[in-house]
């Protein structure tokens, strides 16, 4: 299998777009933040798709595309906050999903020598719903007279991804009795 494919290189296309999509927000360069976004996004998408119909897998791609999630998501929270467009309690529930899943995966590893996680359903949603709202976020910015319900955004988010980072948790003890 080659490590050079189609997916892996929308996914290193997409790693490389985050530092361009901090600085368009930071110079306030808000449309081009708002395309950069959806090209991240769109290029999420088609990497796992292309990869599975086209069966081209890779332990590089299975690796990358989390990072490039995490790195996309954690950065945008982040920025997003600084810049009050989104509430700082949302970013705290998002990041610490993340270092949670991170730290039981290690722990899962370090009890099962097993580098394997399987996504939830759960936790794809999460992530779609976390993006979903990172984008309309970014449009209402770009479009002041759009108006989203972004309180009922914020709490659906907060809510999906604190349940998928439970369920992770209850997987991962699972796991971890099992062995």
């Amino acid at each position: 299998m080659r490590i050079i494919n189609l997916p892996n290189a929308l996914t290193v296309a997409r790693i490389i777009l985050i530092p361009v999509f901090i600085t368009a927000v930071i110079y306030k360069k808000h449309q081009h933040a708002f395309f950069l976004f959806v090209l991240a996004a769109i290029t999420d998408l088609l990497d796992g798709y292309i990869a599975r119909v086209t069966d081209q897998k890779t332990a590089l791609g299975t690796f990358l595309d989390p990072l490039a999630d995490k790195l996309l998501l954690m950065s945008s929270f982040i920025l997003f906050s600084f810049q009050a467009w989104i509430p700082l309690w949302l970013t705290i529930i998002v990041i610490s999903r993340d270092i949670i899943v991170v730290i039981g995966w290690f722990l899962l590893y370090m009890i099962t020598h097993d580098v394997r996680i399987e996504p939830v359903l759960l936790g794809k949603t999460a992530i779609a719903f976390q993006l979903v709202t990172l984008a309309l976020v970014l449009l209402s910015v770009n479009i002041p007279t759009i108006t989203i319900p972004k309180e009922f955004l914020f709490v659906v988010t907060a809510a999906l991804t604190a349940l998928s980072g439970l369920q992770y948790v209850y997987k991962g003890l699972r796991v971890a009795d099992a062995r």
